[in-house]
């Protein structure tokens, strides 16, 4: 298994301080993946159909992981939409509902979002994983959600 470290690592190379958004005020999932999304788009990263694309996703295949008390949401889609790869990230000013991704019939209260824009499928899937078993890591989860500044939360991720 990886360390914090070498996970933390992999997603360096996709991360950018204008992507990064620390207490953002949405009111539901499709709110947070809209601003989210709108970023992306706003930066160059994807296309303009790649908002609507991970919204629909989302539907089909949820993206909520009850991954403890502090639960995540790894939104992403189709790598047809991206133009540069990036990853945005966000806490979330207070939770919302997503689907539960192992049953999309029960919700996760999530307060932390990490939006994949992948170029290639398999860098998205091994992203993904790696991904998740950081999000395992409940006591890093508690630190990025109490930071209250974007920079700041840029500064502890790419570390």
């Amino acid at each position: 298994m990886l360390n914090v470290r070498e996970r933390r690592s992999e997603k360096v190379d996709y991360i950018d301080s204008q992507l990064v958004f620390s207490q953002l005020d949405a009111t539901d999932s499709t709110d947070v993946i809209s601003q989210l999304a709108d970023a992306l788009y706003q930066h160059g990263n994807v296309n303009a159909d790649f908002k609507q694309a991970v919204l629909d996703r989302e539907k089909v295949y949820p993206t909520g992981l009850p991954s403890g008390e502090i639960c995540v949401a790894v939104p992403h889609t189709d790598v047809k939409y991206v133009k540069k790869p990036a990853i945005v990230f966000a806490s979330l000013k207070k939770a919302v509902d997503f689907a539960n991704m192992a049953d999309k019939s029960q919700k996760v209260s999530v307060r932390f979002v990490a939006m994949l824009a992948m170029k290639e499928p398999h860098s998205q899937v091994t992203l993904l994983q790696n991904l998740m078993q950081l999000f395992q890591n409940q006591d890093y989860l508690a630190k990025l959600i109490k930071i209250d500044d974007s920079e700041k939360l840029y500064e502890e991720l790419k570390d």
